[in-house]
């Protein structure tokens, strides 16, 4: 099953991968930064990392490209300064929510070969082996 899922997760993030990369030259691990920013506001790359279930350091290079970039702006945080808060720049919000549009029509032609009930059990289904709650991702998704 582990490795069905991560074709799964590989064939279905083609077209959307080549879409991020013309457009922004972002690799995998800097849209999903991108993401995480965009999507929950202001965190720390450590808290980019345990969410994603990302590795710092991969975490750490995407940070880098995306400052480069000017997506991204860090910030030292008040309570510990041994930690930044990421956030994203206004190049960056663009850059997200051009995206998100994008991934929205992406997601919808990855789920029309399913029925409506289909949909429903495919997304519990994934969001009970990954150990994410359901929160509002059903109307994002379908």
């Amino acid at each position: 099953m582990p490795y069905l899922l991560n074709q799964a997760a590989e064939e279905t993030s083609i077209a959307f991968s080549q879409i991020y990369r013309d457009r922004y030259g972002m690799l995998r691990t800097e849209w999903r930064v991108l993401f995480h920013l965009g999507h929950y506001g202001a965190m720390t790359a450590s808290d980019i990392a345990r969410m994603s279930k990302m590795h710092k350091t991969k975490i750490s290079r995407a940070v880098s490209a995306l400052e480069d970039k000017r997506f991204i702006a860090k910030e030292e945080s008040p309570q510990d300064r041994r930690r930044d808060t990421l956030r994203l720049r206004p190049a960056g919000q663009r850059a997200f929510d051009d995206l998100v549009g994008i991934a929205a029509q992406h997601n919808a032609q990855l789920l029309a070969r399913f029925s409506p009930g289909e949909r429903l059990i495919l997304l519990d289904c994934l969001q009970r082996l990954s150990g994410m709650e359901k929160a509002d991702q059903t109307d994002e998704i379908l």
